[in-house]
């Protein structure tokens, strides 16, 4: 599990981070692993089996190419889209896949790479089991990972043999809210404070703040790249509506607003744009997952431009401040409950970056420790239930226009949470444990396999 803010903040690539991210990775350490044992030059055939939520959505979210791609050696991260697309189409072609670019080996898309929709693994519904064969047909690996959500993937055998567990290793360790807030208060810290004491005790100071600046600077990067962009999204060929939007916006830019809910339309806007972005499988940040890309970088965004300062260290700090803060509430709910939509719905994903978008914009407007966990829960409390239904199985409808709206909704959660002395009656730890106990009891229908909701009742015009 994780403990530190960059296991929920990755840079990498649309549409998904459980079925697109996880899967790359999953393939990529399979055929290190294959290289470590010295067991590369001896295979003849790759074989990979996908189930569950990746066996249902893994087309639309591209988890079968992702799985190519991560063969053949690419990372989220340092991915060269166009580079990769080629190498990729070289496979359907030939039907040979160079693994880690070392040895070229048989594998048939369309027959090797095999999805299985009514197929699930107990550990977690996204799974993949990967197989090498050598030219006798005899396997010289086989190996079983979950994809477990914001591109964090796990061994079976680290399942098995208790290495998922945490180490109790930080210098102000939490594992709930009331622990966290009991920490901030014994030594006098903002939720922030303790999550940089924490992040010091595992890098320097300057690489916890020079990374949280790359991330966010990925961030800007997909609302400018998302706003400046025109045309349709992949196959469904529903227009892009950030542009439209952004070039309505700036002719007004500058001017007084006469709507005093025009902010709405910015952060909208910007919230529409990443996610537009995310569906076409461009560079983005897991926030803590791609399906919720777009809140937190646009509630960011809306801390900067309404509510910051021209000074370019002052907004700096801010940055880093709402990141570490972010980071603290993901990290509660990713220890006790999931970030996962194949696990607990979308409540996991939206829901979670809702929550974690309210409580580091209501420290960041001068909240007490009290009102930013209050901010955490309002914004989750409203959430419970949200399933996770994507039309086709891509990461479009609803998820692109229920970003924008968990947006505006953390916004709010914050500024009611402002609005009153932190205390309240129902405690983030127990909205935590209500998320994952809905999410458990969620037919598996709505938790990401596009076999129910608006996937399966969408009415053709």
């Amino acid at each position: 599990m994780g403990k530190t803010v960059f296991d929920l903040f990755k840079i990498g690539i649309g549409p998904s981070s459980s079925h697109t991210m996880g899967p790359m990775k999953i393939a990529r350490k399979f055929v290190q692993i294959a290289l470590e044992k010295n067991l590369l030059h001896a295979c003849h055939k790759i074989k990979v089996e996908l189930f569950g939520s990746l066996g249902a959505t893994g087309k639309g979210h591209g988890s079968d190419k992702a799985v190519v791609l991560g063969l053949m050696g690419d990372t989220p991260k340092d991915i060269n889209i166009k580079v990769s697309n080629e190498r990729f189409f070289d496979v359907l072609r030939h039907k040979k896949i160079n693994l880690l670019g070392i040895k070229r080996v048989d594998l048939d898309f369309n027959k090797d790479i095999v999805l299985y929709k009514d197929k699930v693994l107990k550990f977690h519904s996204n799974a993949i089991m990967l197989y090498m064969y050598d030219k006798n047909q005899n396997i010289l690996l086989k190996k079983t990972y979950y994809s477990i959500g914001g591109g964090e993937i796990i061994d079976e055998e680290e399942i098995n043999n208790g290495q998922a567990k945490e180490k109790n290793d930080l210098p102000y360790e939490f594992y709930s809210a009331s622990q966290l807030l009991k920490q901030c208060k014994k030594n006098s810290f903002k939720i922030s404070e303790l999550m940089m004491e924490n992040e010091k005790s595992m890098r320097s100071v300057e690489e916890i703040k020079k990374s949280l600046l790359d991330i966010w600077g990925a961030m800007e990067n997909s609302i400018k790249e998302g706003c400046q962009k025109s045309g349709t999204l992949p196959i469904t060929k529903i227009k892009r509506r950030a542009n439209t939007i952004y070039k309505k916006l700036k002719a007004k830019d500058g001017f007084a607003m006469i709507d005093p809910l025009e902010v709405m339309d910015w952060v909208n806007l910007w919230a529409l744009a990443v996610n537009e972005e995310n569906a076409c499988g461009s560079k983005i940040v897991t926030a803590p997952t791609n399906g919720a890309a777009g809140i937190i970088p646009a509630v960011m965004q809306y801390m900067n431009k309404f509510l910051g300062s021209s000074l370019k260290d002052f907004h700096e700090h801010k940055v880093i401040n709402f990141l570490l803060t972010a980071g603290a509430i993901g990290l509660l709910y990713q220890r006790n409950a999931s970030i996962s939509g194949a696990a607990v719905g979308c409540q996991g994903e939206v829901g979670v970056a809702c929550s974690m978008a309210a409580a580091a914009l209501a420290e960041s407007m001068g909240g007490t420790i009290e009102q930013v966990e209050n901010a955490a829960e309002i914004a989750m409390e409203h959430n419970l239930g949200l399933t996770c239904d994507p039309v086709n199985g891509l990461v479009q409808v609803p998820c692109i226009e229920r970003n924008a709206m968990a947006a505006m909704k953390a916004i709010n959660a914050a500024r009611m949470a402002l609005n009153g002395d932190g205390k309240h009656f129902v405690s983030l730890d127990s909205v935590i444990k209500t998320m994952f106990e809905t999410g458990k009891d969620m037919m598996s229908k709505y938790k990401e396999t596009s076999l129910g909701g608006l996937a399966v009742n969408i009415v053709e015009c």
